[in-house]
C-alpha cells in the first residue's frame, strides 16, 4: 500500500525490505487475522466469510472453518470476489514503533475493521472543521 507524500518521513528508509519481511517472512503470504493469501482472488460474503480453495472450505471473519447452513441458497446469492492484497501495519498506531511484535500483515478488511476508530476521529474531526469554517466565512450553520 503507498504511503502518501506528506506521512513519507514517519516511515524507516527501509520500509520496504521491513514489510516484506513481515508479510512474507513471518506471515508467509497470509493476512495474520483471517488467513486470507495474498495476491488472490477470493470468494466472500458480507459478513466476512470467505472461501478458501486450498482446504476446499469457508472461514469465517477470524479464519476458522465453518460450515454453512442447508437453504442459506440467498445468502450465496450475495458472493462477490475481491483481490486479496497484504500490507503491514503498526498495531498501536505508532509509526515510530517498528518492533516485530508491533508490526502485522493484515488484508485490506482487517486493516480497516482494525483502522476504524481511528478513521472515524478523523472523520468527525473534519466534518467539526468544515463546520467551524462555515460559521466563520458564511455565518451559522444550519442544521438539516
Amino acid at each position: 500500500m503507498p504511503i502518501r507524500r506528506e506521512h513519507r518521513f514517519f516511515y524507516l528508509t527501509d520500509w520496504c525490505e521491513l514489510s516484506v519481511v513481515i508479510r512474507f517472512g513471518r506471515a508467509k503470504g497470509r493476512c495474520e487475522s483471517c488467513g486470507r493469501p495474498h495476491d488472490r482472488t477470493v470468494f466472500c460474503l458480507g459478513d466476512g466469510r470467505w472461501w478458501d480453495e486450498e482446504v476446499t472450505s469457508w472461514r469465517d471473519g477470524a479464519g476458522r472453518i465453518i460450515c454453512l447452513a442447508i437453504g442459506t441458497s440467498e445468502v450465496l446469492a450475495t458472493i462477490r470476489t475481491t483481490r486479496v492484497v497484504l500490507a503491514t501495519a503498526h498495531r498501536n498506531h505508532d509509526t515510530a514503533d517498528n518492533t516485530p511484535a508491533n508490526l502485522a500483515a493484515w488484508c485490506q478488511r482487517c486493516h480497516m475493521i482494525h483502522d476504524r476508530p481511528e478513521h472515524v476521529r478523523r472523520r468527525w474531526l473534519t466534518v467539526f472543521r468544515r463546520k467551524a469554517l462555515g460559521d466563520l466565512f458564511r455565518g451559522p450553520y444550519k442544521s438539516v
